[in-house]
């Protein structure tokens, strides 16, 4: 599956971009927003890579490399907790290299997941956290329709202290009325 906009393509997860994931997922910079706390093993990465789903719905999770229009892999979109019976996910969406973000890489993808998400997976929403300090994110999840829909107080531990966080959704439902 590639969805493909002006500046990039959302395409399945290939053997070859092991190496990529090793490093972005090892990367301690970005844990903070992924909840990771251990580096994961190339092993295991080949593993996710090899029996990557082609249904989302019975594995749960989707994950799609973001790649610009020259090929060049920038980051990753994942759709997780994917409930087929309540049609709903979860969304995190990861551009790596300072250099790749504000270029609007993001806000592109992110459009072709909620397509895709609406029309090819006929989920009624789409939620994702977002800390409430990360303006950025808030911008971009706001400018593709998602509201806020509440905040968790304190909720992740990170060295400037505590955080809040917040839930953000995106209802299809309501775009019909």
């Amino acid at each position: 599956m590639n969805l493909k906009g002006e500046k990039i393509t959302l395409r399945a997860v290939e053997p070859e971009d092991v190496e990529l994931m090793y490093a972005w997922e090892n990367d301690p910079e970005v844990w903070h927003v992924s909840g990771t706390l251990a580096p994961f093993s190339r092993h295991a990465l080949e593993q996710f890579a090899q029996n990557q789903s082609l249904d989302p719905f019975s594995a749960h999770q989707q994950r799609l490399i973001i790649e610009t229009l020259a090929g060049e892999a920038i980051g990753t979109l994942d759709l997780f907790e994917i409930d087929p019976l309540n049609r709903r996910a979860g969304l995190g969406i990861l551009i790596h290299r300072p250099e790749n973000r504000g270029r609007g890489y993001a806000r592109e993808a992110l459009g072709l997941v909620v397509g895709y998400a609406r029309n090819t997976l006929a989920l009624e929403q789409l939620w994702c956290h977002i800390e409430s300090d990360n303006e950025a994110s808030q911008a971009l999840f706001s400018g593709a329709g998602f509201r806020l829909a509440g905040c968790k107080k304190h909720w992740n531990w990170s060295p400037e202290g505590w955080k809040d966080e917040e839930l953000w959704q995106r209802l299809f439902d309501e775009e019909k009325s």
